[in-house]
């Protein structure tokens, strides 16, 4: 590949929050992006124009990523639009806490359907379609090695993503393509936000060596780096991006 040549990245979950950052971050960094949503069409949009009005490239597409179809479909916008695809962010996921005893069969299904199947789909779709060379940046949670209470669910889909990252990147090694999970800790998002008190959010700050909260920005630099050349020789980690919580 040509350092001219366009690479091409896809996504998910990207139309708030950390995903917009890193969706924003890429386009940054030269890299043609599809800016994937589940049902925020008009917040992906907005993503969409800011990084047009900023000269990058990037196109809005939904999908379900929790279900058999979406990726392969966000695989198949992207090589319409852009050409073949170098990086695969697998950011979309959602969290539902309650303690285990009293998680009910559907909030477990819907959340391992999403955080744990939609990467394994990610994944497999990333095996058989990205360029030689390319990136499959998933996300873990820091969650994983706190083991906080409530947690219970999403933390297991978190650590099987972690598991898988290891196993994949010792099967995608021969075609050169790298694969890693990045585990945030609390990041100042809505998604974070909602439903806490400020003595909640302050004591959770408080917790941090660094003394604030994380900011999307923060997490975004992490997958531009193992997004670029520069991370050739980082495969089957998972990075903690969570300044010293855990």
């Amino acid at each position: 590949m040509t350092h001219t040549q366009q690479r091409t990245a896809i996504v998910t979950g990207a139309s708030k929050g950390i995903g917009a950052a890193i969706a924003r971050r890429l386009a940054k960094d030269g890299i043609a992006v599809v800016v994937n949503y589940a049902t925020s069409s008009d917040a992906a949009d907005a993503v969409v124009a800011s990084i047009a009005a900023d000269g990058g490239r990037a196109i809005a597409a939904g999908a379900d990523i929790g279900s058999r179809t979406g990726i392969a479909s966000l695989f198949d916008r992207a090589e319409q639009a852009f050409g073949p695809v170098d990086i695969l962010v697998n950011n979309a996921g959602m969290m539902k806490l309650s303690p285990l005893v009293d998680v009910d069969d559907d909030s477990f299904e819907e959340q391992v359907r999403t955080n744990l199947g939609g990467v394994f789909r990610g994944m497999r779709e990333a095996g058989k379609r990205l360029r030689q060379g390319g990136r499959i940046i998933s996300f873990s949670s820091s969650v994983v090695g706190l083991y906080q209470p409530t947690y219970g669910v999403y933390a297991a889909t978190k650590a099987a993503v972690e598991a898988m990252t290891h196993i994949v990147a010792k099967e995608l090694g021969p075609r050169g393509i790298t694969v890693n999970a990045v585990a945030p800790g609390p990041v100042q998002t809505d998604l974070f936000m909602t439903g806490k008190s400020d003595a909640q959010v302050e004591a959770i700050t408080k917790m941090n060596p660094l003394g604030r909260l994380g900011q999307p920005d923060d997490i975004a630099s992490v997958v531009a780096f193992l997004a670029s050349p520069d991370s050739g020789w980082i495969n089957g980690q998972t990075i903690r991006a969570n300044g010293g919580v855990v």
